[in-house]
């Protein structure tokens, strides 16, 4: 929904940018961080040209949010850290929904990692996780989600970004 409103703004999956690295399900874990590495030089230069980058990812590895936090300060742009938020009991219903819908093969890609991962239980742990790093990210904006209802929490999402800055553009 951002990059539909924002023109030239990027939507930066890093799970896309992992897809065009060749025979990447054999080592997953080096081809994503291989993935993470070219995604902060497309940001940088992206947001060198003047345009906002949205990466809507889980990133349970703060040492990415870090990367991507300095490089918006060594661009001189704002950064951003927002956690869109269900319950775990939301969160999981909608993620096996989506899975099982998989027109989009990233998602299937993601409910095959997850499947390997453990399944449900994994799934379970990536979201306790994500609750036990908040307190590690004290600038990370919460916003709750409401199942059903995208653009009340795409709404809330803009309102929040619309709130005084380090400075006018958004990374």
């Amino acid at each position: 929904m951002y990059v539909e409103e924002f023109p030239l703004a990027l939507n930066l999956d890093v799970d896309r940018v992992r897809e065009l690295i060749g025979r990447w399900r054999e080592n997953p874990s080096e081809a994503g961080l291989v993935a993470r590495r070219l995604a902060l030089a497309i940001a940088r230069d992206h947001l060198a040209c003047g345009h906002d980058v949205i990466v809507p990812q889980h990133l349970g590895r703060p040492e990415f949010i870090e990367q991507l936090e300095r490089l918006a300060a060594e661009v001189g742009v704002r950064f951003d850290e927002i956690v869109l938020l269900d319950s775990k009991d939301s969160a999981l219903r909608r993620y096996h929904r989506r899975g099982e819908a998989a027109e989009d093969p990233a998602h299937a890609d993601a409910q095959e990692m997850v499947d390997r991962g453990g399944g449900p239980k994994w799934l379970e742990a990536m979201y306790d996780r994500l609750l036990a790093s908040l307190p590690m990210r004290p600038r990370a904006t919460v916003i709750p989600t409401h199942e059903g209802d995208e653009f009340r929490t795409f709404r809330d999402l803009l309102e929040r970004l619309s709130q005084p800055g380090p400075n006018d553009r958004r990374s």
